[in-house]
């Protein structure tokens, strides 16, 4: 009985001491444990991250952040891309005359004033938009449908390009595209270009990717890569022919579905309806409202500033100047 009794007592003792062992560890490795600390915490004045996980690209960051306020998230921040150029127009240098918006420098008015156009906007009558002090058009010269997928030609296209280039106003265009390949963005560069062929082109031929709100689109899936290397082929083949390529975005679909780095090489525009820009980086062109009202145009219309003197040799294009 007594032997018995002095088993049970060794079990329990050995039981209680691997007990003991095991807590022992657990509290060693958690104390010893590399800490993570949230993004957000993160103090460091540069650091990296993987921008892309879908390649090897490693984009530096300046430990700055940019706050966005979404519907379902709230606000989220996104970090500041050290290798793309930060924004440096001040906003207290805009001035609006007779309604029209301008950047100045020194007291002078360095921008121009410009409108963009589809078959949206029907007749237009262009003497009068440019006696109301219009300089640049944008005018779309057609679009893909977002659920077919076919290729259409803007059927106000040659009359905007003609009465807009008659009343003495320069002419860029843009195609609005729902491409889901590159394949398919360059067959749409190949469209523009057959149609701007013969036309004096002294602004820049713009890609427009857009995504589709409130119903089912063909891009809804497009990945942040694949949106990128379509921006990529169409500004390539337009470069190629001789044009000033570049993308036009709203702030929103920059940030989120954009890979930018891969985009520094083509001019900007952005569409940000405000009386101020806050988007943070760069941009030669700016689309500040879509209810512009410009005499000899019916209803509304979206106006833009040009930083950027196009019709400057040193500026402009190498095809029909």
């Amino acid at each position: 009985m007594n032997q018995l009794k002095l088993v049970t007592i060794i079990q329990s003792l050995l039981i209680t001491a691997l007990i003991l062992l095991v807590a022992g560890l657990l509290l060693f490795r958690n104390h010893h444990k590399k800490e993570t600390v949230p993004a957000s915490l993160e103090t460091e004045e540069t650091k990296s991250y993987d921008y892309n996980p879908e390649s090897d690209v490693v984009y530096e960051t300046t430990g700055q952040k940019i706050f966005l306020r979404d519907a379902e998230a709230g606000e989220i921040w996104i970090p500041v891309l050290a290798d793309v150029p930060a924004c440096e127009y001040q906003t207290d240098q805009y001035v609006t005359r007779n309604g029209l918006m301008y950047y100045t420098e020194d007291g002078k008015v360095t921008s121009k004033f410009g409108i963009d156009v589809s078959a949206h906007q029907e007749e237009i009558d262009w003497p009068t938009v440019r006696k109301a002090g219009v300089e640049f058009a944008m005018i779309r010269a057609g679009y893909r449908g977002y659920t077919g997928g076919s290729l259409v030609i803007d059927d106000c296209f040659e009359q905007n390009m003609q009465g807009a280039q008659d009343a003495g106003i320069d002419v860029g265009v843009y195609f609005y595209s729902q491409a889901i390949t590159p394949e398919e963005a360059l067959e749409e560069a190949e469209l523009v270009l057959s149609l701007i062929a013969d036309k004096k082109i002294t602004y820049p031929v713009v890609y427009d990717w857009e995504l589709v709100t409130n119903d089912v689109a063909r891009t809804d899936d497009v990945s942040v890569r694949t949106l990128t290397q379509c921006s990529i082929a169409f500004c390539e083949r337009i470069r190629q022919a001789g044009y000033i390529p570049m993308v036009y975005q709203n702030k929103r679909t920059s940030l989120l579905k954009l890979d930018l780095p891969e985009l520094t090489d083509y001019d900007f525009w952005l569409a940000e309806y405000n009386d101020e820009a806050s988007y943070y980086y760069n941009y030669q062109m700016w689309q500040y409202a879509s209810d512009g009202i410009v005499p000899g145009v019916n209803g509304n219309v979206d106006v833009n500033i040009c930083f950027k003197d196009y019709t400057n040799p040193e500026n402009g294009s190498d095809a029909n100047v």
